[in-house]
C-alpha cells in the first residue's frame, strides 16, 4: 500500500480494512475519546463497517487518513473533513504514543495535502478548552485563535490557517 504522503516517522494512508483493529483499541481508551463525544466501536467488526462505509473521499476527493509509523505501528488518524461549508483538521491517537509530536506531525502533513494538492482556502480546527494537548498542536502547525463557541455543554475553541499563512513543514526546512 502506498502512503499518501510521508513525513519523518509516520505516513498517512487511506483507511483500509488493516486498520480495524487498531481503530477500534484506540476509541476503546476512555482517555482517548474524552474530549470527542465519540462513542467506542462495538467490536472489531464495527470499526470495519465503519472504514468500509467511509465516503469522504469519494465525496470531496480527502478526509480522514490513518497513521502508520515507519516500522508498521497502526499510530491513530489525522486528516481533513468537509462539514457545514468548511475543512476541519482532525487527530486522534493511541493514548501510548501521545506526547511524542507525532500528532504535529501528522497535523502538518494532513495541511500540507490540504494546501498543496487539494488547494483549498482555509483549515479551521477545533479543540476543547479542557484538552490542552490538541490545543498546542493545533497552534503548533500555525492555526490562530480564531473564537471561542460552546456546544452540547463544552467549551470548545477554533483556530484558522488560511493557504497564503502556510509556511510549508517545519522539519522539512
Amino acid at each position: 500500500m502506498t502512503p499518501l504522503i510521508r513525513g519523518p516517522r509516520l505516513s498517512l494512508y487511506r483507511f483500509a480494512p488493516r486498520d480495524a483493529a487498531g481503530f477500534m483499541a484506540m476509541n476503546a481508551d476512555p482517555r482517548v475519546v474524552q474530549h470527542t463525544g465519540d462513542r467506542p466501536f462495538a467490536d472489531e467488526a464495527d470499526a470495519l463497517r465503519f472504514i468500509q462505509h467511509y465516503d469522504h473521499y469519494q465525496r470531496h476527493g480527502f478526509g480522514r487518513w490513518s497513521l502508520y509509523t515507519h516500522e508498521g505501528e497502526y499510530a491513530g488518524f489525522c486528516g481533513l473533513r468537509r462539514a457545514a461549508g468548511e475543512v476541519d483538521l482532525g487527530y486522534r491517537l493511541p493514548w501510548r504514543l501521545w506526547g511524542r509530536g507525532l500528532a504535529t506531525e501528522a497535523a502538518q502533513l494532513a495541511l500540507q495535502l490540504g494546501f498543496e494538492r487539494f488547494d483549498l482556502g482555509s483549515i479551521v480546527g477545533r479543540a476543547r478548552c479542557a484538552n490542552p494537548g490538541s490545543i498546542r498542536v493545533l497552534e503548533k502547525v500555525g492555526m490562530g485563535l480564531e473564537g471561542a463557541f460552546t456546544e452540547e455543554g463544552h467549551d470548545w475553541l477554533q483556530y484558522r490557517i488560511r493557504s497564503h499563512e502556510w509556511t510549508g513543514l517545519p522539519f522539512l526546512r
